[in-house]
């Protein structure tokens, strides 16, 4: 699974992450990108996770 994009969101006080990673669907193979805004000592994890 390849990794899209990382972007840094910053919102009044907070700062904010938004990663996009490109997955395969079980059901017709074919390729989907998930999106998740996120703090940034998050995105790791949202990576590497299936």
């Amino acid at each position: 699974m390849a990794k899209k994009a990382v972007a840094s969101l910053q919102t009044g006080s907070k700062r904010l992450t938004k990663a996009i990673k490109m997955v395969k669907s079980p059901k017709t193979g074919a390729y989907m990108f998930v999106e998740s805004i996120m703090a940034p000592e998050n995105v790791n994890d949202f990576l590497n996770k299936k």
